[in-house]
């Protein structure tokens, strides 16, 4: 382990990778609501030095409840914005966002997933819409619809 470190740190970038800074809009503090009672409050900041994007969430709907950190950065293997994401609940997830004009897609995993949320920014940033979509077994599709409204 310490080997793969000590070469993994001869190789860190010099500056933060320019992709990441196209996820630059979502910076800030949103209210989240959506359907089947969706209430969340989501933060994102940008951790010292610009490497990573932090993202704090804190979401109930119905009776499941989430709360938790994901780092979102480069990834240099799949030349994708990628996150590893952690839950009070013991959770560990990787999504994969993408930010191309107004449009955001973050995929459960991989990109091109079947689980994902498609969003689109309005013409100011300040607010975004979209739809949690994935694949259930019996061929039908679930998922749900939100709005996101800055609030700082």
């Amino acid at each position: 382990m310490i080997e793969n470190n000590n070469a993994l740190a001869g190789k860190l970038p010099k500056r933060p990778y320019p992709e990441l800074k196209k996820l630059e809009p979502l910076v800030g503090k949103w209210k989240i609501k959506g359907d089947d009672g969706l209430e969340a409050v989501s933060h994102y900041e940008w951790m010292e030095g610009g490497f990573f994007l932090i993202h704090y969430f804190d979401l109930k709907q119905g009776d499941e409840h989430h709360k938790g950190v994901e780092y979102i950065g480069f990834d240099e293997n799949t030349q994708t914005l990628r996150s590893r994401l952690m839950e009070i609940n013991g959770g560990n997830f990787s999504y994969t966002y993408q930010l191309e004009g107004d449009t955001l897609w973050y995929w459960f995993g991989d990109k091109g997933s079947g689980n994902y949320s498609k969003s689109k920014f309005s013409p100011d940033f300040n607010s975004y819409e979209g739809k949690w979509q994935w694949p259930n077994t019996d061929g039908s599709t679930g998922g749900y619809s939100y709005k996101a409204t800055r609030i700082k």
